[in-house]
């Protein structure tokens, strides 16, 4: 369909957009400061002039159909141009505001994001910040979140990822544990110590042997999928954990174990959905993290 030759109702193509870029309706709603059965059925009007869904139904989040997202560019730009002569008829910056949905490692989110919020806040104080911990991606797939930053590069093709930049993780315990087992000289001197494991076990096991490092479950009797957690853990004595390097220098009570031992990298990747990479609030709060994550 050529979308340039269809014409409209602006209210109907407003409802659209809020719909688009807030993933729900009852979030479009408030956005608009309108009912959200007056918003759906602008939405479902629009459907019926244009002779297409643009959303699927029957999910928590209104997801975006093909043609849905084919017409979301135009509408968009249908939309900053007229806000573009607004604002040069009246002189005046247009805010930026609205929800921008974060989700990170509970590490990221406890020891560094925020101070980068406090940046966000100073240069952006009506965007409305929501933080949740996950290691996984499909947050972003499933609309949950806005942007997300991970260790891993997702896959997904309607997902944009950019590297930030790598850091690594080595071996760390507290000076008490070292005391008390004495400070290891070879990957052989930790056979048998107590380690503190992550999710995927094996997988983690298998990533330590290619670094020389011989483990079993038995090195493992310790687990969790909260890094906070397990960095409290090893800052207590009850294991050797791995930490990221930036995590470990905030904890003075922590030594390297084996210094010579080669650091395993650590990518760290910030994620959004394609679309949602063009939403002026998503974009600052992006840039943002982007530039203040590089120099953690």
């Amino acid at each position: 369909m050529n979308w340039e030759t269809v014409s409209f109702d602006w209210n109907q193509a407003r409802a659209f957009l809020a719909t688009a870029e807030e993933g729900s309706l009852s979030a479009a709603a408030r956005a608009l400061n309108v009912t959200q059965p007056t918003l759906s059925r602008q939405v479902s009007a629009l459907e019926t002039e244009l002779n297409i869904v643009l959303f699927e139904r029957g999910t928590r989040n209104m997801l975006l159909t093909e043609a849905g997202l084919e017409l979301l560019d135009h509408v968009r730009a249908m939309f900053e141009a007229a806000s573009r002569m607004s604002l040069s008829a009246s002189g005046q910056s247009q805010s930026i505001k609205g929800s921008v949905k974060l989700s990170t490692t509970n590490t990221l989110a406890t020891y560094h994001l925020p101070a980068i919020i406090e940046v966000i806040r100073e240069q952006a104080p009506e965007i409305e910040i929501t933080i949740t911990t996950s290691n996984l991606v499909r947050d972003l797939t499933r609309r949950e979140a806005d942007i997300s930053i991970r260790h891993g590069r997702p896959t997904q093709p309607e997902l944009i990822a950019k590297l930030i930049r790598e850091t690594t993780a080595r071996f760390y315990a507290s000076t008490e544990f070292l005391d008390r087992i004495g400070r290891p000289r070879s990957p052989d001197d930790l056979k048998d110590a107590v380690f503190l494991g992550f999710e995927n076990l094996e997988q983690l096991i298998a990533a330590y042997g290619e670094y020389g490092v011989h483990l079993t479950r038995k090195n493992f009797p310790i687990n969790s999928a909260s890094g906070t957690a397990i960095n409290e853990m090893v800052r207590r004595g009850l294991g050797i954990g791995t930490l990221l390097q930036e995590d470990a220098a905030l904890f003075p009570e922590l030594e390297l174990v084996l210094p010579d031992l080669e650091p395993i990298p650590v990518p760290i990747w910030i994620v959004t959905h394609r679309e949602l990479h063009t939403s002026r609030r998503i974009r600052l709060v992006f840039d943002l993290l982007t530039e203040h994550l590089a120099n953690i």
